[in-house]
C-alpha cells in the first residue's frame, strides 16, 4: 500500500494527520506521535519506567524544546522533527552513556546524506551540518535514577530561509531536498542507522574502540583536524587544532597551552 502524500497543496508543509510512520514504526518497538509537546524528551522522561529500550516520542511542534548548553530549540508548527529515544542499556557502565549524542549525530548525518545533495557533515559532538549550516542538533539527557538516557533530535524539513532560527541554520528543503520528501522516510533512516549503531556499541560491551564506533565517528566528524574555537562552560575560550576524539567521546584539542581533552563546549569551525 503506497504511503500518502504527507504535504499540503504548497508542497512544503506536511500534514500532520496523514502521518503514520509506518515504516518507522517497524524499526523500533514503540513509536507515538503527537501532535503537539513542550518537550519529547520531558515526555518520554516522564513515561520511561513503563517503556521499552528504543522507544519513540516523535512531534511536529514542539513548543518548549532545549538545545545545548541551556538554548531553546523552537520552529514553525509542521515543518520539523523533534524525535527522542529512549536508551535502556542494561549493563553498560555510566561512563560509557557520553558516547550516545555522538553515535545520534552520525546515525542522523548518514540518514540525511541520502537525502540531499549537498555534502553532510558532522560538527563535534553531535550537530548535523549540510555545507556548514546546522539542521540537526542533538541533546541527551539521563534518566533521573540513571537506569538510562534519552536522546532528543531535533530536525529541519521544509523551514523557510527567513523562519530558520539562527542565520547558520538550514534545511533539508533549502539543502536541496525535493518538495514531497516523506518525513517518515527521513525518521525511518535515522532510528534504523541509529539502532544499527547502539546494537553494535552494545554487543562490543561500550567499547568504542573494539565496536569501531569511535573510527566511524572521527571519520563523520568535520571538526577533527580543523582550527577551532571552543567556548568551555566555564567561560574560558580554547583556540586550538581539534587532532582527535578520546575513548570518552571528548574531543582532543592542541593548543599553545597544550593538549586538552573537551568533554562539553560549543565549537566554532575557523577558517584562516
Amino acid at each position: 500500500m503506497p504511503l500518502r502524500n504527507p504535504y499540503k497543496n504548497d508542497g512544503r508543509r506536511w500534514q500532520t494527520e496523514a502521518m503514520e510512520f509506518r515504516r518507522s514504526r517497524a524499526v523500533v518497538p514503540v513509536l507515538e506521535y503527537l501532535e503537539e509537546a513542550g518537550s519529547t524528551n520531558d515526555v518520554l522522561v516522564a513515561r520511561a519506567s513503563g517503556l521499552p529500550d528504543l522507544s519513540v516520542i516523535v512531534t511536529g511542534h514542539q513548543t518548549g524544546g532545549r538545545g545545548r548548553l541551556g538554548r531553546s530549540w523552537v520552529s514553525p508548527a509542521g515543518k520539523s522533527l523533534a524525535i527522542s529515544i529512549l536508551l535502556k542499556p542494561v549493563g553498560l557502565p555510566l561512563e560509557r552513556y557520553s558516547w550516545f549524542p555522538l553515535l545520534a549525530g552520525l546515525a542522523m548525518s548518514r540518514a540525511l546524506a541520502t537525502v540531499v545533495p549537498a555534502g553532510v557533515e558532522v560538527k563535534w559532538p553531535n550537530d548535523v551540518l549540510i555545507d556548514g549550516a546546522k539542521v540537526s542538533g542533538t541533546l541527551a539527557e539521563l534518566l533521573p535514577d540513571l537506569s538510562g538516557v534519552v536522546i532528543g533530535a531535533g530536525l529541519n524539513l521544509t523551514l523557510s530561509r527567513d523562519e530558520l532560527p539562527t542565520e547558520t541554520s538550514t534545511s533539508l528543503l533549502l539543502a536541496g531536498a525535493p518538495a514531497d520528501l516523506d518525513p517518515d522516510a527521513v525518521l525511518a533512516g535515522y532510528l534504523t542507522a541509529f539502532t544499527l549503531l547502539y546494537r553494535e556499541f552494545l554487543t562490543a560491551g561500550g567499547d568504542p574502540v573494539g565496536s569501531a564506533l569511535r573510527d566511524e565517528v572521527v571519520e563523520a566528524c568535520h571538526t577533527v583536524g580543523r582550527a577551532v574555537r571552543v567556548e568551555l562552560p566555564s567561560g574560558e575560550t580554547l583556540l586550538g587544532e581539534a587532532t582527535g576524539i578520546d575513548e570518552d567521546g571528548r574531543l582532543i584539542v592542541r593548543s599553545d597551552a597544550g593538549i586538552t581533552a573537551v568533554a562539553a563546549g560549543d565549537v566554532t569551525h575557523l577558517r584562516y
